[in-house]
């Protein structure tokens, strides 16, 4: 089965400067995820496709929110590879977070190769109203009353 990619030759002078060949154990590129907000809490979704459940960790620290997986490659003795795209080995990415942030309520969900993790905001981090307090003036009030004429 031949193949035709116009990147072969970058990718193939990428592995040779890196050190890794076709069908090795190459290192992941990244972890794309979303970042956002709503109401009172953050939504941070990763893409981690193929990826074993038990595999994935979700640890804070210091403030720093850091989220761990790992792919494993499938046994290739006697494997003669024609394309080895999927990158293997583990994954890690962080994100660091505001003071605002509760990270005793911190959840993490894995579903359909999607890594969701919701982390609320710190009940003195939400908006709230300011009530004000009116006082009483002590200077005599005065009425203005007009005579018609």
């Amino acid at each position: 089965m031949l193949r035709f990619d116009p990147f072969r030759d970058v990718d193939s002078l990428a592995s040779a400067m890196l050190g890794v060949s076709s069908g090795s154990d190459r290192a992941p590129r990244f972890m794309p995820m979303d970042l956002y907000k709503v109401d009172d809490h953050y939504v941070l979704s990763a893409d981690l496709p193929g990826i074993d459940p038990g595999s994935i960790d979700v640890d804070v620290d210091r403030g720093t929110l850091t989220l761990t997986a790992h792919r494993s490659v499938p046994e290739s003795s006697g494997v003669q590879w024609i394309s080895s795209e999927r990158f293997a080995g583990t994954y890690r990415r962080q994100v660091s977070l505001g003071d605002g942030v509760d990270t005793e309520r911190i959840a993490a969900s894995y579903d359909n190769g999607v890594l969701s993790v919701t982390i609320p905001l710190a009940e003195r981090a939400k908006p709230r109203k300011i009530d004000i307090a009116r006082t009483e003036s002590t200077s005599e009030q005065k009425s203005i009353e007009h005579e018609p004429a």
